[in-house]
């Protein structure tokens, strides 16, 4: 199985004051890029906030960090006779060896607070149980 990115791309729209702001920054050398800029403030934000976030997760039951499901994963919850309710903050990777017919037969629901890598077809299978 390949290895998932580490990073999530995203998009953002800055007004003109704030994005030459940054370029200041970036000019006299506090930051290398705008990237760099962002990534820090966003850092800065969340260990802010960081207490929060966690009472959060541990509210809502989610598991942290990356969590991937692979066909033998889900073949062994089949197996069982169970049914997951997957919660992710981070990254939840279903294994391109899923197919749509095993992921709706093991899944239950699904809420990633992050990212969710799938094949396409088994995101469309799950599209009903993703909250």
């Amino acid at each position: 199985m390949p290895k998932p990115a580490d990073s999530e791309k995203l998009t953002i729209n800055l007004g003109f004051v704030d994005l030459g702001s940054i370029d200041l920054l970036v000019r006299d050398g506090f930051y290398s890029n705008r990237s760099d800029f962002i990534r820090t403030a966003i850092r800065n934000q969340l260990a802010r906030h960081e207490d929060a976030a966690r009472r959060a997760a541990s509210r809502l039951t989610l598991e942290l960090g990356l969590r991937t499901f692979a066909r033998r994963d889900l073949e062994a919850v089949r197996a069982a006779g169970e049914r997951l309710s997957i919660r992710v903050l981070g990254l939840a990777v279903i294994a391109d060896d899923v197919t749509p017919d095993l992921a709706k037969a093991t899944i239950e629901s699904i809420t990633v607070l992050g990212a969710l890598h799938a094949p396409a077809d088994v995101k469309a299978a799950l599209a009903d149980r993703m909250r």
